[in-house]
């Protein structure tokens, strides 16, 4: 008996002994794992960035522009003597000429701008002065409304080709083979009453 209880508690000082390096040791792992956690945190920035203003020299150039108009056409579009009213779709433009470096101004902003730099519609604009080769011989003054920028850049071409003809009568014949003395009568055809559209119908069913 007095074996087994010896040799119980020498078992027992060992277990106790053995047990305290391990809680030892993780306690020093733990240490050293906050310390190293937290040299790796980033500091964080907080940076805060204002919303830029519009520039204002796009202001002051259609404020110009309106100047410009205004002082180049005294009395208005209407009494100018070269003017031309063209009209597409829903769209009408009244156009004066006046002899320049080839300014186009639409609604008091210049046409790329006003155009939203779309090759096709500028061409449209462009194309009565190159066919008579007066790209940089006139400037041009436009107002134009109602319709979509398609119908209201062929109704500006209409207004020229029509303001050009009080230049010359000459310009007639150059001008009428290029088609750009030609009214497109084409609109948009109504919704007729049962149908989905002006030609579509709902979908038929026999049963």
């Amino acid at each position: 008996m007095a074996i087994s209880v010896a040799s119980l508690t020498s078992s027992f000082g060992c277990l106790s002994f053995s047990s305290a390096k391990p809680y030892a040791v993780s306690l020093t792992h733990s240490k050293q794992l906050s310390l190293s956690l937290t040299s790796k945190i980033p500091s964080l920035v907080v940076s805060a960035s204002v919303a830029e203003a519009p520039a204002p020299e796009e202001l002051e150039t259609r404020e110009e522009l309106l100047k410009l108009v205004k002082s180049r056409l005294p009395g208005g579009f209407a009494a100018q003597p070269l003017h031309g009213t063209g009209r597409r779709k829903s769209a009408s433009a009244r156009v004066v000429l006046q002899e320049g470096s080839g300014k186009i101004i639409i609604n008091y902003r210049d046409a790329k701008e006003y155009l939203q730099g779309n090759p096709l519609w500028i061409q449209y604009v462009k194309t009565p002065l190159a066919t008579l080769g007066y790209e940089a011989s006139y400037d041009i003054f436009v107002k134009v409304e109602g319709g979509g920028l398609s119908g209201q850049a062929q109704a500006i071409s209409l207004g020229i080709a029509r303001a050009l003809l009080k230049v010359s009568e000459s310009h007639r014949k150059p001008l009428r083979e290029e088609g750009l003395l030609t009214r497109d009568a084409r609109v948009v055809e109504r919704k007729k009453v049962g149908l989905k559209k002006a030609r579509k119908r709902p979908q038929f069913s026999k049963r």
